[in-house]
C-alpha cells in the first residue's frame, strides 16, 4: 500500500509538517553556526545531521493493531503522535537541551508533550529526548509530529539497538539485553566525558 492511498487527502498536510520541521532546524543550525563566528568562539555545529520521515503505511498499521484501533488514517492521525517523525542528532548532551527549549519557543509549534528519556532512561537503556508537537500553521495546522533529539553516540546504540529487538527467535535473549544496557551506560558515560571536555576547552 502507497502512502496517497493510505493516508489519502491527508498526505499533504504531514508532508508541510515534515518540510515545516525539517526548515525550522535548519534555521537554528544557521543561527547557530552565526551567533558562534560573531562571538568568536570556539564553534561546534549545533546539529550533527537530522533526518525525517512519515510512516510508513505497513508500520502504521502494525502499531494501530497493536493499540488494538482501527487501521484507517484517520486512526492514524489522532490515536498515535508520529505519522510525521523528525530525528535531530547533536555532537554534546548541552545541544539536546537548547535545541529543545528552542523548538519550544517557536511559534509555528505547540508542544504537547515531553518526554525526557536522557534523564529517566528506559529500562532497557534506551536515552533520547522526545517532543510530541502540534504544528499551528500553513497547510500541516493541526497535525502533531514527534520530533526526537539524542546524541551521535545515543543514536549510534538506538540503532543498532533497533536492528536487533526485532531478530526473531534469539538464543540467549537475556545476556543479549543485558549487554545492551550495559553498552548503553557505557555510551552514556562516554557522552558525558565528552562535554566535560567540550566545557573544558570553552572556559
Amino acid at each position: 500500500m502507497t502512502e496517497e492511498e493510505f493516508y489519502g487527502t491527508a498526505l499533504p498536510g504531514l508532508k508541510a509538517a515534515e518540510k515545516l520541521l525539517l526548515n525550522l532546524i535548519a534555521r537554528y543550525e544557521a543561527a547557530g553556526e552565526e551567533s558562534g563566528k560573531d562571538r568568536g568562539e570556539h564553534h561546534w555545529k549545533p546539529v550533527a545531521y537530522c533526518n525525517s520521515r512519515i510512516k510508513a503505511p505497513e508500520s502504521m498499521m502494525e502499531k494501530l493493531r497493536r493499540r488494538g484501533l482501527p487501521e484507517t488514517a484517520q486512526a492514524a492521525l489522532t490515536g498515535v503522535q508520529d505519522a510525521v517523525g523528525v530525528r535531530a542528532i547533536t555532537s554534546f548532551i548541552d545541544d539536546v537541551y537548547q535545541l529543545a527549549a528552542w523548538l519550544k519557543a517557536q511559534p509555528e509549534l505547540t508542544v504537547l508533550e515531553e518526554k525526557d528519556y536522557i534523564a529517566s532512561p528506559k529500562e532497557n537503556g534506551y536515552r533520547s529526548l522526545h517532543l510530541i508537537v502540534c504544528i499551528n500553521e500553513g497547510d500541516a495546522a493541526g497535525v502533531r509530529a514527534e520530533i526526537q533529539l539524542r546524541t551521535i553516540a545515543l543514536d549510534f546504540w538506538a540503532s543498532l539497538e533497533h536492528q536487533l529487538k526485532y531478530k526473531q527467535n534469539i538464543r540467549n535473549e537475556a545476556l543479549i539485553r543485558s549487554e545492551l544496557k550495559a553498552c548503553a551506560d557505557e555510551i552514556t558515560s562516554l557522552d558525558l566525558s565528552m562535554q566535560t571536555i567540550k566545557d573544558l576547552i570553552c572556559e
